[in-house]
């Protein structure tokens, strides 16, 4: 079973950085591609950043490229989202999830809103003020 626990989420203000974590406790999470979705209220779950199986090939959705980078520390079973030049529009709870899918095709699934995700952690809170 997935276990995922968010954490580093705060308020900042615009321009300003942060870095969110999630502890994955899988025993095989080397063969997932893992993610970081978030969520404003009344709105769909939106995907972030996502990264294949052992940290390679991130990718990012358009609204977020070149400010926020997805990482994956093996020794710390640990998944990172650095967040950097925030803007308000960032504000949402953030979610970190693992694909548990042919990792092959875990990016058109990211892209297309398609991502077999089977639970979710808490979140975590990112407000951004202006």
């Amino acid at each position: 079973q997935v276990r995922l626990v968010e954490s580093g989420g705060g308020s900042v203000q615009a321009g300003e950085s942060l870095t969110l974590s999630c502890a994955v406790n899988l025993y095989t999470y080397s063969s997932y591609c893992m993610a970081w979705f978030r969520q404003t209220p009344g709105k769909e779950r939106e995907g972030v950043a996502t990264v294949y199986p052992y940290g390679r090939d991130p990718s990012y959705a358009d609204s977020v490229k070149g400010r926020f980078a997805i990482s994956l520390e093996s020794a710390r079973d640990t998944l990172y989202l650095r967040m950097d030049s925030l803007k308000p529009e960032d504000t949402a709870m953030y979610y970190c999830a693992a694909d548990l899918e042919d990792a092959d095709y875990c990016l058109w699934r990211f892209q297309n809103g398609k991502s077999h995700i089977e639970s979710w952690g808490k979140g975590t809170l990112v407000t951004i003020s202006s």
